[in-house]
């Protein structure tokens, strides 16, 4: 029998195992996992926050970068790990839509900036005379703004429409937290029109600003083939790499999960592929921007030597 969305009181989460050796393993691992994502994204944010050198448009952005996974990954991380050690995997049909909300407007936030960060790096190679002129703090502050605006635009008409729409029967949710795709599989449609509405997202969140950054790779490429100077080639490749890295990380396994018939691959593997998008780039950007960017590595020395001498003192 078909219920309406109003007398649905809360939805059940199936989780990623029923194993309760399994469970205590992975509350372990994602325990480990998301103190890393905290500690090592506020180490990046405070040390370009502090590092008067590191106070440039590519920082800038980096900095909400590293403010936006700690956020994004708090959404549902949390809340997966309290359910690993509880018997009641439940969330209220409140929770569950703000749960969504914040899902879709921080992630829609991070592709949009990832896009911005692609364009900053267009002009520094591509226009370098003029990118100071281009890229004022203003314009930073513009942009930053922007990614934000559409972010929250993109999540508030989402999630009002999600839910709005009526819910049968089942309230079970194949998933560990409320994702898009398994909370639309439970409306009063046929699959078709859930695969249409999941396009629309993938459209809006991820495809529209992938476009932006491949746009602003080619024009990229063709500058670096231009170059005559070796080393400078090296460099412009060197201040692409991290965000390409990033891109490639987020957007590879996000695509995957989300333009997929759920036909294809078991619910298991959909939400292995889920948790890579969701974790692995929040855990990984601190690693590959401080390992791969001599001024971050200097900024986490100097603060290093600064803790170290406070101690010493």
């Amino acid at each position: 029998m078909d219920v309406n969305h109003t007398s649905m009181a809360a939805f059940v989460f199936l989780g990623i195992s029923h194993r309760s050796d399994v469970q205590a393993f992975l509350f372990i691992v994602f325990l480990f996992m998301y103190l890393f994502i905290l500690i090592g994204n506020t180490v990046v944010l405070v040390a370009t926050i502090l590092d008067r050198a590191l106070h440039t448009p590519m920082f800038f952005f980096l900095r909400h970068l590293s403010l936006l996974d700690i956020c994004y990954t708090s959404v549902t991380l949390p809340q997966m790990l309290v359910h690993l050690i509880s018997e009641r995997k439940t969330i209220s049909f409140l929770g569950c839509a703000i749960q969504v909300f914040f899902y879709m407007f921080l992630g829609a936030t991070v592709c949009y900036l990832l896009a911005i960060m692609a364009y900053d790096r267009y002009l520094a190679i591509c226009h370098p005379l003029h990118y100071a002129r281009f890229m004022t703090r203003k314009a930073c502050l513009l942009l930053i703004s922007g990614c934000w605006v559409i972010g929250l635009s993109i999540s508030i008409v989402q999630t009002s429409l999600i839910f709005s729409l009526p819910f049968c029967g089942s309230d079970i949710v194949n998933h560990f937290f409320c994702d898009v795709p398994p909370v639309v599989r439970l409306h009063c449609f046929n699959p078709y029109t859930n695969d249409m509405e999941r396009i629309l997202i993938v459209f809006l969140v991820l495809i529209t600003p992938l476009t932006f950054i491949l746009i602003s790779y080619i024009l990229i490429i063709g500058a670096i083939l231009r170059m005559t100077i070796t080393d400078g080639r090296r460099k412009a490749l060197g201040t692409c790499s991290s965000h390409l890295l990033t891109v490639v990380l987020f957007y590879g396994t996000a695509m995957f999960t989300y333009l997929r018939p759920s036909s294809v691959y078991p619910d298991p593997m959909g939400n292995l592929l889920c948790l890579t998008y969701t974790v692995a780039p929040a855990m990984l950007n601190p690693v590959i921007y401080s390992l791969r960017n001599k001024q971050v590595k200097e900024a986490l020395r100097n603060m290093l030597a600064k803790r170290t001498n406070f101690v010493g003192t």
